[in-house]
């Protein structure tokens, strides 16, 4: 396929027939049967049934990708008709494209071109999940430095502040951090939550910042004080999580948040590199 006719087309897809909605971008079923050249509307929604059937199968909800609208045209002398359309999301594109004729030189671009779209949507989801991990877990860190720094204003010391983040550690999973540990496979000279998910350093977080909050509204002037606090607000946040279908203790450790750092760092710095290309997250 000539260059001229990828630019054209990709020009085409992204400009002119793409519509955004609310935020959501979708696709015009009859804007598409055109692109994708098909001339009779009927031989075009013989692949939609196709595409909505391969939704189905893979577990979508096709409702949430094919939704039915009617589209207003011109007819002559100024009258106008109402006939029925679809409005196609990003994914719905891609299986009409994956069930229209290969023969086509529309559809051949098309297939590539969503299926590229599709996997770029992805991995920047992905992205977005990593950068939140990785948030969290610096987040975490200055509320548990934060902690540090209430015990020793309000106690005059806070050497044992590494026990009562562990009696904290207890009462969130059940477990003392060294079983955690031995259970994600952390090494002894890492902390725990390095290794653990997005939602459980937000949990830990929430405990940790109502500690500091009560330690300093009710005054709390000994580190047996704060530590019964901070073991009281983990166990109400796991009651909370095992409330939801979440138990801490039985999730999968996830990847090494020092590894997935870095990782996005050297993403950015190809980024800023190829700013048209698109780095594909891969694991260490």
């Amino acid at each position: 396929m000539k260059t001229e006719l990828v630019q054209t087309l990709t020009s085409t897809f992204e400009a002119s027939a793409q519509q955004t909605e609310g935020g959501i971008e979708y696709w015009l079923a009859r804007d598409l049967q055109h692109l994708l050249g098909y001339d009779e509307w009927r031989n075009f929604t013989a692949v939609i049934i196709k595409a909505k059937t391969a939704c189905e199968v893979s577990g979508h909800s096709v409702r949430d990708h094919f939704v039915d609208v009617n589209k207003t045209i011109q007819m002559p002398k100024s009258a106008e008709k109402e006939i029925p359309d679809l409005m196609l999301t990003r994914y719905a594109c891609y299986l009409v494209a994956q069930n229209g004729d290969p023969k086509k030189q529309e559809i051949a671009f098309a297939q590539t071109y969503f299926a590229v779209q599709t996997r770029r949507a992805e991995l920047i989801e992905q992205r977005l999940l990593e950068a939140e991990r990785v948030s969290a877990r610096k987040k975490l860190s200055t509320t548990e430095k934060e902690l540090s720094e209430v015990i020793f204003e309000q106690t005059g010391g806070n050497e044992n502040f590494a026990i009562i983040r562990s009696q904290g550690d207890q009462a969130l999973f059940g477990k003392t951090t060294q079983a955690m540990k031995a259970h994600w496979k952390v090494p002894d000279n890492r902390p725990l939550a390095d290794f653990a998910p997005t939602i459980i350093l937000k949990a830990k977080d929430f405990a940790t910042e109502i500690t500091i909050f009560n330690a300093r509204e009710h005054g709390m002037q000994t580190e047996s004080a704060i530590s019964s606090e901070h073991i009281t607000n983990n166990q109400a946040v796991r009651n909370t999580l095992l409330e939801r279908g979440i138990r801490p203790e039985s999730l999968p450790a996830a990847e090494d948040v020092k590894k997935l750092e870095r990782r996005l760092v050297s993403e950015e710095k190809k980024s800023l590199k190829n700013p048209d290309g698109l780095t594909q997250s891969t694991g260490e």
